[in-house]
């Protein structure tokens, strides 16, 4: 009775504990493969994540990249136009410069033109004052003023019958037309002179300066006592110049150096 008791006891225990295993194995059976997918979705959202991730900082490394090319590249550009600007503002300061000068060389050129327009003509005219001048230089000083005669003592006037002719102014001498004459001469040579002054033409005279060959033409040299030699001895012919320009040179006898 108590070992048939004891096996019964035993069996019961058997099958108590073999179905618990087979719970516990069923349980276990039944929880593992939602595990595995809970911890492949948990990975794959892990590794969606990561990828999204990486491509955004992709995405922000390229959009940096592309910023900084873009600057580059605008700085490049701005470097270009300022060389540009740097050359056409100097370029600009040139032609400035040079549209200065052609109109100061402009201006001074209308100038000259207007100053010795006359050059030619009063270079001719001279020729006529020249003339003019050996004309007067002619009459010696002694033939226009001679001496007076000695006066006589005027005789008795004789009455005039009434059937004598009217008065008449008695006819003029030589001498008289000769000083009318001089005179005429004279102030033609002075207006001439006069005229070319007021176009700034002026004569001058070097006698007893010191010879400028680039205002006197010698005409010949000779040895004189007591001059100092290399000065203008005498002036055959006047020089001219006109607005500080040498319009002709003077033509003198030159001083020359006695050995």
């Amino acid at each position: 009775m108590n070992s048939a008791y004891a096996r019964q006891l035993l069996s019961s225990c058997t099958a108590s504990l073999s179905s618990r295993a087979i719970g516990r194995s069923s349980r276990h059976l039944l929880t593992r493969p939602s595990l595995a997918s809970v911890t492949r979705q948990y990975s794959a959202n892990n590794a969606q994540s990561s990828t999204e991730k990486k491509s955004e900082q992709t995405d922000e490394g390229e959009h940096k990249v592309e910023s900084a090319r873009v600057a580059t590249d605008v700085l490049e550009k701005l470097k270009e136009k300022e060389a540009e600007v740097v050359d056409l503002t100097s370029r600009l300061r040139y032609l400035q410069a040079d549209f200065l000068n052609l109109q100061r060389n402009a201006a001074r050129e209308r100038e000259q033109q207007r100053d010795f327009a006359i050059s030619r003509f009063a270079g001719d005219l001279l020729e006529t004052i020249d003339v003019l001048a050996l004309a007067l230089k002619s009459i010696p000083q002694s033939a226009l003023h001679p001496k007076e005669p000695p006066s006589e003592e005027p005789s008795s006037p004789e009455p005039a019958s009434e059937t004598s002719s009217p008065a008449t102014p008695p006819p003029e001498s030589a001498h008289t037309h000769l000083t009318n004459l001089h005179q005429g001469v004279e102030m033609t040579h002075r207006l001439l002179l006069s005229t070319l002054f007021k176009h700034h033409v002026k004569s001058f005279d070097p006698t007893g300066e010191k010879f400028d060959p680039n205002r006197h033409e010698a005409l010949y040299q000779a040895p004189i006592p007591g001059k100092e030699p290399g000065t203008v001895l005498e002036c055959q012919k006047v020089g001219y110049t006109i607005k500080d320009r040498l319009l002709r040179a003077a033509q003198v006898g030159v001083v020359q150096e006695t050995s």
